[in-house]
C-alpha cells in the first residue's frame, strides 16, 4: 500500500509524526509513505533538528507554496498536489487539521477519484467565518475515513449525515504528548536559558487570522497579556505575522513587557507547557496540550473546537478583552493542578488505529 500525506504546518507534521512512526516501525514494510509538504507556513525552526526530534525524516515533497488570499494559495496547492498524485499513484492520501493544506489534499484526491483519510474529522467551532471552519466541513464531506478524536466530533457528523466511514479513534496529540513528554523534560534546557522557575510564568501564544489581523482585537490581547506579566513573567514565542502586526499598529511597547521569544523548537514548547502556571492561547493544540497536562489555559477566542477542554474546567473562554484575560487569570491562575480524564481523547492509540483501519 502507498499512502500519501499531505501536511502544509508544524503542528501538522508533528501529528503526522505519530503516524508515521506506527507505519515504519510496525508496518513491516507493507506501506510506503509519501510526505508532501505544501509549504504553506514557513517556519525557520523546521530545520533538520525539527525532524530529528520527531524521529522522521524530511518530506519527499516540498511544494513551497505560501503567501496570498486563501483561494489564490489554495488554487495553487491543488494544481501542484495533482501533479504529485498523477506520478505517485497512491492508494490513499491522507490528510490533517484544517488549514489550506488539508482542503487542496482533499480536492486533489478526490477529484482524481482517490479515497481520502481525515484525521481530526468532525471538528465543528460553528463559526464559518473562519476559514479553518470552511475547510474542515469540505473535507469531510469528500473523505472516505473520517478518524475522529473525540464522540463530539463523531455527533457533529451524525448530524451533517455523515455515518459511512466514521470512527472515533482517539486524538493523535494524545499520542504526541504521551510519547514526548518525557523526552522534553530530560531533553530541553529553555526553562534554564531563560532562568524560568517550574510554575512561575505564564505561557502565551497568538497566531489566528482573526486576531492578529483586526487591530482592536490584538490590541486587546496584547495589553492583556502585559496585565498578566505584572504577576508573573510572560513568555511569549512570537510567530512571524503577529511581530510583523503588532509593530505596524503600533503596539511594540506591549511587546516590550513580555519575554519575546523566536517560535520555539518542538521539545521547548512541550516543557514549557508543562511547567507554565497557566497557558493563554489562540491555538487549538495548545489548548489541548494544556489539557494534557494539567495545566489551565485561557483561551483567546470567542469559541472553540475543543469543548471537553472547557467543560473540564482547565479552560476558559475570553474572546480578544483585556479586562476578561485579568478576570480569568485571577479565578484559574491558582487552580490546582490536575490531570483530567484523557479518555475524552482516547487511550494513546489514535495512530495505531488509524493505520489499522487504512490496512
Amino acid at each position: 500500500m502507498k499512502i500519501l500525506t499531505v501536511v502544509g504546518a508544524r503542528p501538522q507534521f508533528i501529528k503526522a509524526a505519530a503516524v508515521s512512526r506506527v507505519i515504519r516501525d510496525q508496518c513491516g514494510g507493507r506501506v510506503e509513505e509519501v510526505l508532501v509538504h505544501t509549504g504553506q507556513h514557513y517556519d525557520a525552526n523546521m530545520s533538520q533538528n525539527f525532524f530529528d526530534e520527531l524521529d522522521i525524516p524530511k518530506p519527499r515533497y516540498n511544494l513551497e507554496i505560501s503567501g496570498g488570499h486563501h483561494g489564490a494559495m489554495t488554487g495553487r496547492m491543488l494544481e501542484a498536489i495533482e501533479n504529485t498524485l498523477v506520478k505517485e499513484v497512491p492508494d490513499w492520501v491522507l490528510i490533517y487539521g484544517d488549514t489550506n493544506s488539508t482542503l487542496a489534499g482533499a480536492l486533489a484526491a478526490a477529484k482524481l477519484h482517490i479515497p481520502v483519510a481525515h484525521v481530526e474529522a468532525g471538528l465543528r467551532s460553528f463559526n464559518m467565518r473562519m476559514p479553518e471552519e470552511v475547510n474542515r466541513v469540505l473535507a469531510d464531506r469528500v473523505s472516505s475515513l473520517l478518524f475522529c478524536p473525540t464522540e463530539t466530533a463523531v455527533n457533529n457528523l451524525k448530524a451533517e449525515g455523515l455515518r459511512k466511514g466514521v470512527s472515533n479513534v482517539g486524538d493523535v496529540m494524545y499520542d504526541v504528548a504521551l510519547y514526548y513528554r518525557d523526552h522534553a523534560r530530560s531533553r530541553s534546557r529553555i526553562l534554564q536559558s531563560l532562568a524560568l522557575s517550574e510554575r512561575g510564568f505564564a505561557l502565551a501564544t497568538c497566531h489566528r487570522a482573526e486576531n492578529t489581523d483586526d487591530p482592536q482585537r490584538l490590541g486587546e490581547i496584547l495589553s492583556g497579556l502585559t496585565q498578566v506579566a505584572k504577576q508573573v513573567p510572560v513568555v511569549f514565542p512570537l510567530h512571524p505575522r503577529t511581530r510583523r502586526l503588532s509593530e505596524e499598529y503600533g503596539y511594540s511597547d506591549y511587546l516590550s513587557a513580555l519575554i519575546v521569544t523566536e517560535p520555539l523548537a518542538f521539545l521547548d514548547m512541550v516543557a514549557l507547557e508543562q511547567s507554565a502556571r497557566v497557558i493563554l492561547t489562540d491555538s487549538g493544540g495548545v489548548q489541548k496540550e494544556a489539557f494534557f497536562y494539567g495545566v489551565p489555559c485561557i483561551t483567546m477566542r470567542d469559541e472553540t473546537e475543543w469543548v471537553e477542554t472547557v467543560e473540564s474546567g482547565l479552560n476558559c473562554l475570553v474572546g480578544a478583552s483585556r479586562a476578561r484575560i485579568a478576570v480569568a487569570f485571577a479565578n484559574i491562575a491558582d487552580t490546582p493542578s490536575f490531570i483530567p480524564c484523557a479518555g475524552v481523547y482516547g487511550q494513546g492509540r489514535a495512530a495505531n488505529d488509524i493505520v489499522s483501519k487504512l490496512l
